[in-house]
């Protein structure tokens, strides 16, 4: 009997092991969270290898794989020369899918708002504050805007999604790009802050008069209405798949690290960007194993090859084919120790 117990905890032991090693730990951006909890969810039903995903936005995502406590850092804003520089093995960036941040708002009554880029700017710095402005009034005939408070409404934690707006106001307005800035944490003028996509859209939901920014997938989800931005070619333009996709008409570099915010194409919406995982590009670091590292890369090309039919259902729009061309090369470098892990 002994024997037998004994026989059996062996074996348990040794099941235990390979389902640890085949988890994957992953951290990072909330702009992608619905679309990744669905692929990891369908991967672990045909590969019976469970992702753990932590939603805690792109600040930290890449803080975590800086220190090498997850196995890939998700992110909506790339990493800069400077911080890339200060890892500790070279890192690269895979792009997933794209996504559109929508200002969306709670004005009951109010469907089709439409938002110019100094309107935006000047709502977002506390400047114009309340929903009759002449100048929101003038943008919106037809449209009853009733005389109340504007309550601005911003992540608090440090944001890819916040990247990608703050980019794309510094573009647009010289005033913001001076006292405020880009990037995945600024020092807002106005508003009240709230953690992710899902505390901005929740809060919202919450507080007639408010308006934020939030990724698309969370503002259809919540059934919120999303405003036409004006788009550098003059048209006003609504966060769509298509007005997604055709924001990335531009070269995509090597690396794959560009902005999208306020492009020159004529549909394309203005405040759209790529999500990333990043993971470093030699996987024989920190004790890890050949097989986790191989587990992580077919996780990885799956994402950006089959997975990509998940990514429209839920209001992202997929890989363009000059993105799949460039994530496939930084996949196919991927390697243990010089050996590659893809052919």
């Amino acid at each position: 009997m002994n024997r037998l117990i004994a026989t059996a905890l062996i074996g348990l032991a040794a099941f235990t092991g390979a389902s640890a090693q085949e988890e994957i730990l992953g951290a990072g951006a909330t702009f992608p969270y619905p679309l990744y909890s669905k692929m990891f969810n369908e991967y672990y039903k045909q590969k019976t290898v469970k992702v753990n995903y932590q939603s805690i936005g792109s600040g930290g995502g890449v803080k975590q794989i800086m220190s090498e406590t997850v196995d890939f850092g998700a992110t909506d804003a790339f990493i800069d020369d400077k911080q890339l520089a200060e890892a500790k093995h070279p890192l690269i960036h895979i792009p997933m899918v794209l996504g559109s941040v929508t200002i969306t708002y709670n004005m009951p009554g109010v469907n089709g708002l439409r938002l110019t880029p100094a309107v935006i700017a000047e709502i977002f710095m506390g400047k114009i504050t309340r929903w009759n402005d002449p100048k929101l009034l003038a943008l919106n005939t037809g449209v009853q805007l009733q005389d109340k408070k504007i309550v601005v409404v911003h992540r608090s934690d440090g944001s890819g999604t916040t990247s990608i707006f703050t980019d794309y106001l510094a573009k647009v307005s010289p005033e913001w790009k001076t006292a405020v800035g880009a990037g995945k944490s600024v020092n807002w003028p106005t508003g009240l802050g709230a953690k992710g996509n899902e505390g901005v859209s929740g809060l919202i939901k919450q507080m007639p008069g408010a308006i934020g920014y939030c990724e698309l997938a969370y503002t259809r989800q919540n059934k919120m209405p999303v405003s036409a931005v004006q788009n550098k070619a003059g048209a006003f333009i609504l966060p769509e798949l298509a007005s997604t996709t055709a924001a990335a008409e531009d070269k995509i570099p090597a690396d794959t690290r560009i902005n999208l915010t306020d492009p020159d194409a004529k549909n394309g919406y203005p405040i759209s960007g790529f999500t990333w995982i990043v993971v470093y590009k030699d996987q024989n670091y920190g004790g890890r194993t050949k097989a986790k590292a191989q587990t992580l890369a077919k996780l990885l090309w799956w994402m950006t090859h089959d997975a990509q039919a998940f990514a429209e259902p839920l209001d992202y729009a997929k890989l363009p084919k000059d993105a799949l061309v460039a994530a496939e090369a930084q996949l196919k470098s991927l390697n243990f120790g010089g050996e590659k892990l893809l052919p």
